[in-house]
């Protein structure tokens, strides 16, 4: 089969024949029709972040495509569903945030396209217990996105806690933020979006963002507090000054959302403000099965739009060099079926 495989470290990605992988118990082999390029897979193919991968591997936890195959004991899945593969690529169940309800913390995890190998391949094998359903009605392109886009910023708008009545500030408007700006709507909050790109903002107001702010331009902590702060701010962009500018932005009592992982792990927080204010940071790290679930009910039932391109296999150096360059409007997806 056809996959895009990282042999070392910040050096392209090769695409290359490599054997069909074949399912162990409890696992399936999916033939993959799309597949999403996140931010994260650029990361683990420049081994950014303090837990690296261990090279070669297949990045892609985007992944959507129809079981081929079954292995032994699986019955949750059959042959000829469509599923999705996302980035929890499984977790023990036992331990205390699998038992409490938060799998995505758990300490024993595996990663796709991380620490087990991912979807930028024509097949990839999947634990059947951690795959989604995807509902008929989705298309494979769209569905790819909200995977893990989706997913994880559904996730980071339900820890925000924000309410019919509140200002939700969204820092970073890509794959990731356009996505979060819907679902801080159907929440019932009023959003503001932040980014430096104006195209991505001019997509940020057409999916109903009240205000946007160019960082580039503007003084957004100013912008915002004159509308009164935000009272939940959410950090998507890799970047700990969107960070700094988005914890600035909060009114008393607000509650930041840490999302984005950028390479440079530190940001500044002021200890005075965040005590006397009553300012609350908490991470959100994607979701859980049954978040992803409810993110692709939404989005069968017409309350959400993904805005995605197109790309082929072959042009994956090419596709992650368009998303470091910021052209790119949302999210990029590769087309495997035209392969």
């Amino acid at each position: 089969m056809k996959a895009a495989v990282v042999h070392e470290f910040g050096s392209p990605l090769v695409v290359e024949e490599v054997p069909v992988p074949v399912p162990a118990v409890g696992q399936i082999l999916v033939r993959v029709e799309t597949s999403g390029l996140c931010h994260t897979d650029i990361h683990a193919a420049g081994g950014d972040w303090p837990a690296k991968p261990s090279p070669p591997f297949i990045p892609g936890h985007e992944g959507v495509g129809v079981v081929e195959r079954v292995g032994e004991g699986v019955t949750r899945v059959r042959e000829g569903d469509r599923v999705a593969v996302p980035w929890l690529g499984w977790a023990c169940g036992a331990c205390e945030a699998c038992a409490s309800g938060w799998e995505t913390l758990c300490p024993y995890a595996r990663y796709t396209g991380y620490s087990v190998n991912g979807a930028f391949a024509e097949y990839v094998v999947a634990d059947a217990a951690f795959v989604g359903l995807v509902p008929a009605e989705i298309d494979p392109l769209d569905a790819a996105p909200l995977t893990c886009a989706g997913v994880t910023t559904y996730k980071a708008i339900k820890v925000s806690g924000a309410r019919s009545s509140d200002l939700v500030a969204i820092f970073g408007v890509g794959g990731l933020g356009h996505l979060a700006v819907q679902y801080a709507q159907i929440a019932g909050a009023t959003v503001a979006a932040v980014d430096l790109v104006e195209a991505k903002l001019d997509v940020a107001k057409q999916l109903g963002a009240a205000y946007t702010f160019n960082s580039k331009t503007h003084d957004v902590v100013e912008e915002i507090q004159a509308l009164g702060g935000a009272n939940c701010a959410i950090a998507l962009a890799a970047s700990p000054v969107a960070c700094e500018q988005a914890l600035a932005s909060l009114k008393r009592n607000g509650t930041l959302v840490l999302v984005g992982l950028p390479k440079d792990n530190i940001m500044r927080l002021p200890i005075f403000e965040t005590v006397l204010k009553g300012i609350k940071v908490v991470g959100s790290f994607v979701g859980t099965r049954l978040d992803l679930r409810e993110t692709f009910a939404l989005h069968a039932a017409g309350r959400t739009t993904v805005v995605r391109e197109s790309r082929q296999l072959d042009q994956v150096n090419q596709a992650i060099a368009e998303v470091l360059a910021g052209t790119v409007e949302a999210r990029l997806v590769f087309d495997l079926r035209t392969s």
